[in-house]
């Protein structure tokens, strides 16, 4: 395996720019991203982006909501999560660690996005990770605590709330996304 490893082609994000499609790019290794997403999963991320911005607008530091924004890690790592919240503006790409991620799961992305993501975003400090499976209408949420994650929330109704470390907070009505 080591020796066939040498021999593979390492991109970065500069090749990253130039694919047709849609790619995520993970430690140089391109992943092609699931074909268009179902109903149910588009459906989650809008009610998810609707119910977090609808708060976020009355914190006094402004917070942003993000569908699929290009998140640049580093040179050999570009990832499309399904939602960021960020306490900033971006304009082009993201370049900086976001404050909470989303990743709705389907059977096609549930290795990457419990294991490959979950390791990149504890490793990035991303401060909460949610993953949301719409087949068993579940939300499991995970905290930073010190340098990796702990369980945060797991369940398939009540109120989830997220407090940023800027003082703004949301809360996520689990029932409604399902």
């Amino acid at each position: 395996m080591g020796f066939a490893k040498e021999f593979l082609p390492e991109y970065t994000v500069e090749d990253y720019q130039k694919w047709e499609g849609d790619w995520e790019l993970i430690k140089g290794i391109p992943y092609a991203m699931a074909p268009s997403p179902l109903g149910i999963h588009q459906k989650i991320v809008m009610e998810l982006g609707r119910q977090i911005a609808n708060q976020l607008d009355s914190c006094t530091k402004k917070c942003y909501v993000y569908p699929e924004l290009d998140w640049i890690v580093d040179e050999n790592t570009v990832l499309r999560p399904d939602l960021i919240v960020i306490c900033k503006e971006i304009r082009e790409y993201l370049k900086e660690t976001p404050e909470v991620v989303v990743e709705v799961v389907s059977k096609s992305t549930a290795q990457k996005d419990e294991y490959l993501k979950f390791s990149i975003y504890e490793k990035e400090k991303v401060p909460f990770y949610i993953l949301v499976y719409p087949d068993i209408k579940k939300v499991r949420v995970f905290q930073l605590v010190e340098r990796e994650y702990d369980k945060y929330f797991d369940g398939e109704d009540g109120i989830l709330e997220i407090h940023l470390k800027n003082g703004c907070s949301f809360k996520i009505d689990v029932e409604k996304l399902f």
